[in-house]
């Protein structure tokens, strides 16, 4: 029954993948004369179907929610629609169709020779005998390995002032809602896709699996920032990330900086299980929702654009700047 649960949605995406492919996507790709490359274009449709999963679900699931229980009213909508921009560039599979010919194309083919000289392929859910052949413990096991080097990605990104100058582009949005999840500096999004690659690769998770991960990973963020007023209480908190716990990560002066001038640090870095930060002694289970920006925004006026190429060019440039290095 539980394996038929699993199997389920798995059969409908890949026949809904098919579908789409060669009933939309094959003939636009003949007709560019782009049959060559109908590999890729088959796994450009399956992001393509996922992003349009995901934002019908954001629309349907998560935007009511906003309305009914908001923690604060909306008075920048033009914040909001720049961060929908970044939403529809990543969830509709521009972003990836973008890597896929660049960065991943080097990785892939740099493993690819990796194996021809050797390499064995390793899949870490093949440690324990039994293990591989039970779905959704395989997936979890994946999903625990994956989440962790996502949570240390993250403390990179507050720790080291080269990064930071990137990664506080996403924290300056003043106004959180369910659409500032992909509100980053693409360069930031690169270093970050390739060093989530390269793990995926060096652990054996499988492309469905990947998919899967990634997925579950941002409607999970996607609601994390959603403007809502919500916690899992006590427990649940302690379970899996909620918008409550994520906020204070983003609130200023006391998530993502620790006190004093130019010191970076903070709290709540988990992507979906707290449990990293409690470990590693980040947590901050505090209740409250307080405002959310970077200190330097209040204290300095810093200007972090109003436009999304505004926004990526003064990014840049503060990757570029001195004060990055210190």
């Amino acid at each position: 029954m539980l394996k038929s649960l699993i199997e389920w949605p798995i059969d409908t995406f890949a026949w809904l993948q098919t579908m789409l492919f060669e009933s939309v996507v094959q003939p636009i790709a003949f007709a560019w004369g782009a049959g060559n490359l109908l590999d890729v274009a088959f796994e450009g449709t399956g992001w393509l179907l996922v992003g349009l999963l995901q934002i019908v679900i954001l629309m349907v699931l998560i935007a009511p929610l906003e309305k009914w229980r908001p923690i604060e009213p909306i008075t920048d909508a033009n914040g909001v629609k720049i961060d929908v921009t970044y939403t529809l560039i990543h969830r509709l599979g521009l972003f990836k169709l973008v890597m896929f010919f660049t960065f991943e194309n080097v990785v892939e083919t740099a493993f690819g020779m990796l194996r021809v000289h050797g390499l064995p392929t390793f899949n870490i859910d093949a440690i324990w005998p039994g293990v591989s052949d039970i779905a959704w413990v395989s997936f979890f096991l994946y999903l625990v390995v994956f989440d962790f080097v996502h949570y240390l990605i993250h403390r990179g990104q507050h720790q080291l002032h080269r990064w930071w100058s990137l990664h506080s582009l996403h924290h300056s949005q003043r106004q959180m809602t369910m659409w500032t999840d992909n509100r980053n500096h693409l360069l930031d999004d690169v270093i970050t896709t390739l060093l989530l690659s390269v793990v995926a690769k060096l652990i054996g998770v499988g492309p469905g699996q990947f998919v899967a991960l990634v997925v579950l990973s941002q409607l999970s963020e996607s609601f994390q920032h959603a403007n809502i007023r919500c916690s899992f209480g006590w427990l649940g908190d302690r379970l899996w990330v909620s918008p409550r716990f994520h906020r204070l990560h983003h609130a200023i002066g006391i998530g993502h900086e620790s006190e004093g001038p130019k010191t970076l640090g903070g709290h709540n870095f988990g992507v979906l299980f707290p449990w990293w930060d409690m470990v590693f002694k980040t947590a901050d289970f505090s209740n409250r929702y307080d405002p959310t920006g970077v200190r330097d925004q209040l204290e300095e006026g810093r200007d972090y654009g109003q436009s999304f190429w505004a926004q990526q060019k003064l990014g840049f440039s503060r990757f570029l700047s001195k004060d990055a290095r210190s």
